[in-house]
């Protein structure tokens, strides 16, 4: 009979026994293309069986081991009433009244070119009856009885051998750690403290650790693989317990396999970018220790340039390694990638303004370390600048951290940059009436200004007469210094300087503004400048309050 054509008859015939059977065919054209199914009862595999898009084999597989197994359960049917029950294109399995399945001509043409529906009736009815036949027998009482007390007894086996192992295998950690424990230190001492011996004992402890876990996990494999063959319940589990555990190694030790190759690649690629960036990084280190010079190029430009030349390196290394990394292509992946990369574009902007900040700023050469600076209401000593803020230590020894995206939009005063050369300007005013002669008071003042530490002597300190007010004259002392970081300290000391020498000399300061002159000048005297409880210098005790 040629299997790709079915008479109309039976076709017939198949759909209208269809609810006796729980199974249906289907053209050649369409089993052909269909995946089989295996029939089991426990652990026992009796035969495959096809099906049709409207009744997959799978649903057709389970309805025939459900029924067998019903028929099994039931001790008053006898696997001698069994039989084969011909009729028009297709052959039924009963037991009794019961039928089991159908049989078709498709099937046997399944099973094997040539092969009758009939040979194939019987053939599945003796693997029925010897499955029927085992089924019972695994599950009469004196049996089930048996099983029970040997998996007890494994199982009280088990425990004894793991207490004794635990035992055992603490004993013996605490002789490997005795014995070794003078060796470890003698290994220590020949390696020149490369490897310390507390280390060399965590290793041998991890990997005794790890043979202890190894061999629980053999022991308790072997049990489960026991027990619960005893029952046929378990039986199919225990015979599949190998694959649930070789199964996920060999396709883990396969993937590693066919991962060799890619490893070497991405081994080739780190290693290359490694001493690229050895390289780089030998160059831009010559810059800042001035070794190497570009025409152009500051040499306080060179780690930061070299950070920079590191990211791109680094990026363009994991550009490359990104297609042998495996999974790389799986929709997870992506999607993961995907969802990485919006909470970064959401989350960094700030975090990225204020790198591009930061950045900006040292090829600007606003600042540099040491610096003492002004940012906005901030003045204070630059202690250091990071990709994100710069750190400021103010006078008052407080540490300000400033987002380098505010810097980047706010003014910047620093004291330090021309102070290295030509050193800074310190400037205060003081306002003296007209009957005092200016030229007195620039004297005064260029006094006030030599007394001063850390006010240098070239170039010469200098006097500007800003203005000549309604009832005074303004004059500017302006004194240069090259340590910007004590002007605070050199003003106050300056201004001391100012008070004495115009009350030593009986010049009264006008500031800030006056109606009409005092009947007596508005001066200390001399002999007054130490009022108690203030002490002159020549006392150890000066500047101490009195008790």
């Amino acid at each position: 009979m040629d299997k790709r054509i079915i008479p109309a008859c039976f076709l017939v015939f198949f759909w209208s026994s269809l609810f006796l059977s729980g199974q249906t065919t289907a053209p050649a054209e369409e089993i052909s293309e269909v995946e089989t199914v295996q029939v089991m009862i426990d652990d026992m595999i009796l035969f495959s069986v096809a099906g049709i898009r409207t009744y997959p084999a799978a649903d057709r597989a389970r309805q025939i081991s459900e029924r067998i197994k019903k028929i099994a359960a039931d001790p008053t049917v006898k696997t001698d009433s069994l039989a084969a029950v011909e009729s028009e294109g297709v052959t039924t399995l009963m037991a009794g009244d019961n039928p089991i399945m159908r049989v078709f001509e498709t099937d046997a043409s399944l099973e094997a070119k040539g092969l009758s529906r009939h040979i194939l009736a019987n053939l599945y009815l003796e693997k029925i009856k010897k499955a029927i036949d085992k089924y019972r027998q695994d599950r009469e009482p004196d049996r089930l009885l048996r099983s029970g007390l040997t998996a007890g007894g494994a199982t009280v086996g088990l425990s004894v051998v793991l207490f004794f192992f635990l035992i055992l295998f603490r004993r013996l950690m605490s002789l490997i750690e005795s014995k070794t424990k003078v060796k470890i230190l003698l290994l220590q001492s020949k390696s020149r403290d490369l490897l310390k011996a507390e280390k060399l004992g965590n290793v041998l402890t991890g990997i005794l650790r790890a043979a202890r876990l190894i061999l629980v996990f053999a022991l308790v494999y072997v049990y489960l693989d026991f027990v619960l063959s005893l029952f046929p319940w378990t039986r199919l589990l225990s015979r599949r317990l190998a694959d649930y555990v070789l199964n996920p190694l060999e396709k883990t030790g396969l993937a590693i396999v066919s991962f060799i190759p890619s490893l070497i690649i991405i081994i080739l690629i780190v290693v290359a970018a490694r001493i690229g960036l050895k390289l780089v990084r030998s160059f831009f280190s010559g810059i800042e220790k001035k070794d190497i010079t570009i025409r152009g190029f500051d040499h306080d430009w060179a780690m930061p340039t070299y950070k920079i030349a590191r990211v791109l390196i680094i990026v363009l290394c994991a550009v490359v390694i990104y297609p042998y990394v495996p999974g790389t292509g799986s929709m997870a992946f992506k999607g993961i990638s995907v969802f990485a990369g919006l909470l970064i574009s959401l989350g960094a902007s700030s975090a990225i303004s204020n790198i591009i900040a930061g950045y900006t700023m040292t090829y600007r050469r606003a600042f540099r370390v040491g610096d003492l600076v002004k940012i906005g209401d901030h003045l204070g000593a630059v202690t250091a600048m990071r990709l994100l803020v710069t750190h400021l230590k103010t006078p008052k020894n407080e540490e300000v951290v400033v987002p380098n995206s505010l810097i980047l939009n706010s003014q910047i005063v620093n004291f330090s940059t021309i102070a290295r050369e030509k050193g800074l300007i310190l400037h205060t005013g003081v306002s003296i009436g007209y009957d005092v002669p200016w030229r007195q008071v620039e004297a005064l003042l260029l006094m006030a200004a030599e007394k001063t530490p850390g006010i240098l002597r070239e170039p010469k300190p200098f006097v500007f007469q800003k203005s000549l007010g309604d009832f005074y004259i303004e004059y500017e002392l302006n004194a240069f210094t090259d340590k910007p970081l004590t002007m605070m300290q050199a003003y106050s000391d300056l201004h001391k300087n100012i008070l004495d020498a115009f009350n030593e000399y009986g010049v009264q300061i006008t500031s800030p503004n006056y109606e009409n002159d005092p009947e007596n000048l508005k001066i200390v005297p001399k002999e007054k400048w130490y009022a108690s409880p203030a002490k002159p210098p020549s006392d150890p005790e000066a500047g101490k309050l009195k008790k």
